[in-house]
């Protein structure tokens, strides 16, 4: 095995055959083939008695996804004390208990929905924790960005398996720590909160690594971890960017092989690598957001 892969903490498995079923069709030939699809599943999550909402998911880690949404939505605060995280299978269910009693019925009718793939959900208090945003001004060294991308590119994944999915990393310096995908990107920034709070790892010199688009959505989540730096292969929206500069969320975009593009928090980075032994990125591990307008 590739000693870059015993790196990972967590990874993803694309052998795992729950998360993927082959499928029959023709190509635009019209010749018959099989190719692999990614299943997605329903798991509801229910903190304490109260059910919260029901999302897809390819549902390989449904304890971490239960644990980050309502992290994320703010439900579930990082000193609450979770006596339990119970998942049932057969009823598609994850039940987080806490010592702290809630009720969150008014807080669910005040959501607002994302551009997320897979139809995301943020609550509208949740953009008070731009303006409280406490972030340290942590460095990122170009050579830890160009060996970070190359590794997460190279790493077995369903999106090289089948597509259709999105994936996160949770990395310090130049070292990818968790891998995760899902159907949606929030789905897979969640179940990275989640097993930084069971694991209890620390933010503040993490970066945040992920395939999609760097929305508001995407930019509050990580602020709300507490993660300093976010970076993606794909583009911007303006509110993402406006955001991530309220908070001193250093912001990097379309980074792929020696190209990246900052729209916040430059003053961070340190430019230590020289390009001439960066390699552009390979045809194989291109993904989608390969093209852009630049």
């Amino acid at each position: 095995m590739d000693e870059s892969l015993n790196a990972y903490l967590v990874r993803p498995d694309p052998r795992d055959p729950r998360l993927t079923q082959r499928v029959r069709g023709i190509d635009h030939t019209g010749a018959t083939i099989e190719t692999g699809v990614v299943v997605e599943r329903a798991l509801t999550i229910f903190l304490n008695g109260q059910e919260i909402v029901t999302a897809m998911t390819i549902n390989d880690y449904p304890e971490y996804l239960a644990l980050g949404y309502l992290l994320n939505q703010n439900m579930l605060q990082p000193a609450d004390v979770v006596t339990g995280v119970d998942y049932d299978e057969e009823l598609a269910v994850v039940v987080v208990r806490t010592e702290r009693a809630t009720n969150y019925e008014q807080k669910l009718k005040k959501k607002v929905q994302t551009s997320g793939c897979a139809q995301g959900t943020v609550f509208g208090d949740l953009m008070e924790v731009i303006e409280t945003a406490r972030l340290p001004a942590t460095e990122l060294r170009t050579s830890w960005l160009y060996a970070l991308t190359s590794r997460i590119n190279t790493t077995p994944s369903l999106y090289l398996e089948a597509g259709a999915i999105h994936g996160c990393v949770l990395a310090r310096r130049d070292r990818p720590l968790v891998y995760i995908e899902d159907v949606g990107r929030h789905n897979a920034v969640d179940k990275i909160a989640g097993w930084m709070f069971r694991e209890q790892v620390t933010a503040d010199d993490k970066i945040f690594y992920t395939t999609g688009r760097l929305t508001s959505e995407m930019v509050i989540k990580t602020v709300r971890m507490g993660i300093p730096i976010l970076v993606s292969r794909s583009g911007f929206t303006a509110w993402g960017v406006e955001l991530a500069r309220k908070a001193h969320l250093t912001l990097i975009g379309r980074a792929r092989g020696k190209r990246f593009v900052a729209l916040a928090g430059e003053d961070r980075i340190v430019f230590d690598q020289d390009l001439a032994y960066v390699e552009e990125e390979g045809a194989k591990h291109r993904r989608k957001a390969a093209v852009h307008d630049d």
